[in-house]
């Protein structure tokens, strides 16, 4: 008999194999077979390879104890086709790679549910989830919104706990990895147990256990990043995508995919509930629940009424400023009126290291990465220049071109680092720390540096973008935008958008056990629309301007864009090979076809980049005629070509 075994690999279709001995194989029998000279771990599939050529049949060596479910295997062929990434790649990141199936794993976990619930719901979290409960418990997909510190959390938590009652599998999503540690206590503090944590720091061996466990079901609950959706559920009942508008769900690199879109894909599939949590949503969910295609409960209030920040604008031209100093007067005043009440003060401002970028004074030299085409940042913790999007770190001693001795480099911009010697110098005696993902290397410091601030041991914070996502810290009731000046944010149709998302996260930062806080944007352009929007903080009115916006421009989420990226070594090639897949893409009707174009970053990691844009009707499931196109290139091996479906970055 023969089998379509689909093999880990970049392969877009199933391997033939025979039977053997193993007889009938069900879908998603997970089964050994040689592949080439080595053996592969790979999984029986539902459809057979296409093909008309003769091929010697090798037979099947193993049928190991493990199976997929049937809808997991629709997933992850749904997953395939609208990503435009081949099945066999999608299938790796669904069993990591075959040592998992090497022993037997003894290791077991017990998640029992233990009452140990002291939380109370007041009436709006109770209409919430009364609300929830009635939409049942097939496929249907809830925005709870709620203002930042309204306990958006505790609603989810109970109809998690209801699933956990009926033995169900529960997934919650967070969009970054340093935010499960603090949910890891609030998890044990209202279960009664600890959640399982998936995330790319975790052990192979951590992984491999927790792996078999999920697949027969004695794991109830996991806390994950975006890797958790490919977990190999048996019994899910409940996904959770908490702040489901932050564009970490995005996956950049590798195999890209939008994991909110792809869990809402997989809630579908399994035929479960899918709870949304944001205080703010993205537009493309805004836009479903306003058609009514999801549904939505919002809390108004912060728990316990406890009043949003109110707000200060420090106007930086009206005061003489120092060149190198980059905090007012003004701001620092009032931030000493919160430190002399033993609150907590956040200097937020979304740039690591300490400069952006260096000039040399005598002969205008530039650090720029020989890899990359952009500037390289200074870190004075490392005493390095250093590239953010390929690593490349370099000393900032250079020979200058116009002078016999070294150059003298002039540093433009503040980062985290240069705010926090700023902040040494003028509160000497505060304790105070940066909280950016350059600090937050070993998991222990991290729990370490998170229980010093819930504790009141730091005085000062000062933090990246990373702060903004779910942390609570109860004595934090000040907060400093260093730097609110949102012109030139990138190459991105979503600016404003995760602008007024990212400074709305940050101001629900303070004041969430205080009646008085306080957040200071300090800004050279006051009267700037994007700051005004954020301080009116009106999410409702700025999300029916930006639809409207967005529909007058043929923007998505009122049309459909991928991205293809042409990357090579060699500029002219990455170019031409960008007409030529143009060429093989414009017989396609009802598809506008933009470029090429060099991209605006248009060198990374010693790779030439093209860019072509793909646009259609967002009606128009574009895919399937790109798919047949782009199975039939003939792609030089010196090329790489990458698809963005609904691509975030432009760059």
């Amino acid at each position: 008999m023969k089998v379509p075994v689909l093999i880990p690999r970049i392969f877009d279709y199933p391997h033939t194999y025979l039977a053997g001995k193993f007889g009938k194989l069900k879908t998603g029998s997970i089964v050994s077979v040689p592949f080439g000279k080595e053996n592969e771990v790979g999984v029986v599939w539902d459809k057979p390879e296409l093909t008309n050529k003769e091929f010697k049949l090798r037979e099947i060596n193993e049928k190991l104890p493990n199976t997929l479910n049937a809808n997991f295997v629709k997933f992850i062929n749904w997953f395939s086709l609208y990503n435009l990434a081949p099945k066999g790649m999608v299938l790796k990141m669904c069993i990591n790679d075959k040592s998992f199936f090497s022993k037997k794993i003894n290791f077991t976990y017990n998640q029992k549910y233990k009452n140990k619930n002291k939380f109370i719901l007041n009436n709006e979290q109770k209409n919430c989830l009364d609300k929830i409960n009635s939409f049942g418990n097939k496929f249907n997909v809830t925005l709870l919104q709620g203002v930042t510190g309204s306990g958006k959390t505790i609603v989810y938590f109970e109809k998690i706990r209801e699933n956990l009652l009926q033995g169900k599998q529960c997934l919650v999503m967070l969009p970054e990895i340093f935010l499960t540690n603090q949910f890891h206590q609030r998890f044990l503090d209202y279960f009664g147990f600890e959640p399982v944590l998936w995330h790319s720091k975790i052990t192979k061996k951590n992984k491999k256990a927790i792996w078999h466990n999920i697949l027969n079901n004695k794991i109830k609950l996991v806390v994950g990043a975006r890797s958790s959706l490919f977990l190999p559920f048996n019994n899910l009942g409940l996904i959770v995508i908490d702040e489901e508008h932050d564009n970490s769900y995005k996956q950049d690199e590798g195999l890209r995919y939008n994991a909110r879109d792809m869990a809402i894909s997989r809630a579908s599939i399994e035929n479960i509930p899918v709870i949304l949590s944001t205080s703010i949503p993205s537009i493309e969910t805004y836009k479903n629940v306003k058609n009514k295609k999801y549904n939505h409960t919002k809390i108004e209030k912060r728990y316990k009424n406890f009043s949003l920040p109110k707000t200060e604008i420090v106007n930086l031209k009206q005061n003489k400023k120092n060149k190198n100093i980059w905090l007012d007067k003004k701001t620092l005043n009032l931030v000493e009126k919160y430190l002399s009440k033993n609150n907590q003060v956040l200097f937020f401002l979304n740039r690591r290291g300490f400069a952006p970028f260096l000039i040399c004074k005598k002969c205008g030299h530039k650090m720029s990465c020989p890899n990359c085409s952009i500037f390289l940042t200074f870190h004075k913790y490392l005493n390095k220049a250093m590239c953010h999007h390929c690593g490349y770190k370099t000393s900032i001693e250079k020979k200058c071109e116009k002078s016999e001795f070294r150059c003298e480099f002039q540093m433009y911009g503040p980062g985290v680092e240069k705010i926090f010697l700023e902040l040494k110098q003028i509160f000497s005696d505060k304790k105070i720390k940066i909280l950016s993902s350059d600090f937050l290397k070993k998991n222990k410091e991290t729990i370490h540096l998170l229980k010093d601030i819930e504790s009141n041991n730091v005085n000062i914070l000062v933090g990246t973008q990373l702060i903004s996502k779910g942390f609570n810290f109860p004595n934090l009731n000040c907060i400093v935008v260093v730097d609110a000046d949102f012109s030139g944010m990138g190459f991105d149709i979503r600016s404003t958008e995760k602008n007024m998302q990212l400074y709305n996260q940050l101001s629900g930062r303070a004041g969430r056990f205080s009646k008085e806080s306080l957040i200071i944007y300090q800004t050279f352009n006051p009267s700037d629309k994007t700051l005004k929007d954020i301080i009116e903080n009106n999410p409702e009115k700025f999300l029916d301007e930006e639809i409207n916006l967005r529909r007058e421009k043929g923007l998505p989420p009122f049309s459909r864009l991928i991205a293809l990226i042409i990357s090579s070594t060699n500029q002219k090639e990455s170019f031409l090979e960008a007409k030529k897949i143009k060429k093989n893409l414009s017989i396609l009707k009802n598809i506008e076809i933009l470029g090429p174009v060099t991209s605006p970053i248009f060198k990374i990691k010693n790779k030439y980049r093209t860019r072509l844009l793909l646009k259609s009707d967002s009606k128009y499931f574009i895919q399937k005629d790109v798919r047949g196109i782009l199975k039939n290139l003939n792609i030089s091996k010196k090329i790489k070509l990458t698809v963005d479906v609904d691509p975030l970055n432009f760059s």
